[in-house]
């Protein structure tokens, strides 16, 4: 699998501070099939087929950017998040140019995932 090649002024690489790295990377493998690389036993990089970013191990940041991933089926990607232990914090509703939700990970983190129908 080859990643997109860097683009400059655009997101290259998201890190999460994570109470418990196995737990993550089974909710996101679950939920999302992403892959994971580990470099020690605080420290792994996940790959979502498109690009990186890492779960490090630490105390969960409240707050901070809203991460938006993209899912062509939204009602099934939200059974599978809360069947993975997320929380949905924002159901699905319509802005300009699609339909988005919000969720909790596991570590109290919010992400949204959008499609455009």
């Amino acid at each position: 699998m080859t990643l997109c090649p860097p683009k400059d002024k655009t997101i290259n690489y998201i890190e999460f501070l994570v109470q418990d790295i196995s737990q993550s990377k089974k909710f996101y493998g679950d939920v999302f099939g992403w892959t994971f690389t580990d470099y020690g036993p605080d420290y792994c990089e996940f790959n979502d087929g498109h690009m990186t970013g890492g779960f490090a191990h630490g105390t969960p940041v409240s707050g901070g950017p809203l991460v938006v991933l993209y899912g062509s089926d939204l009602n099934a990607m939200q059974k599978s998040i809360t069947a993975a232990g997320g929380e949905i914090s924002k159901e699905i509703f319509d802005f300009p140019g699609g339909r988005r939700f919000q969720f909790k990970d596991l570590d109290g983190y919010e992400l949204a995932v959008w499609s455009e129908t």
